[in-house]
């Protein structure tokens, strides 16, 4: 069975709001619902590849404790631009 769009949307969402690390949590989760409907499928799927990375490796990214490895570098800025400037916040 193939998924449908909507369906994987759905999916990668939810996957985002349960990360495992309320912090990534509250990021991705946000980030995910401000932006996965508009993405384009190279970035859906650089997205999706995100999800599958363990927390421990993501959050001392999105902090810049650690560099981040070149293939994920323009999308963890974008979700850190958008995390600081609405996970704060909210």
């Amino acid at each position: 069975m193939t998924e449908t769009p909507e369906a994987r949307l759905k999916r990668m969402t939810m996957r985002s709001w349960r990360r495992g690390i309320k912090e990534m949590d509250l990021i991705f989760g946000r980030w995910s619902e401000a932006h996965l409907a508009g993405l384009d499928a190279e970035k859906l799927e650089l997205y999706e590849a995100l999800l599958a990375e363990a927390d421990q490796d993501i959050y001392p990214w999105i902090t810049a404790a650690v560099p981040v490895p070149l293939r994920y570098a323009a999308l963890i800025d974008e979700i850190r631009v958008f995390a600081r400037a609405n996970v704060s916040a909210g």
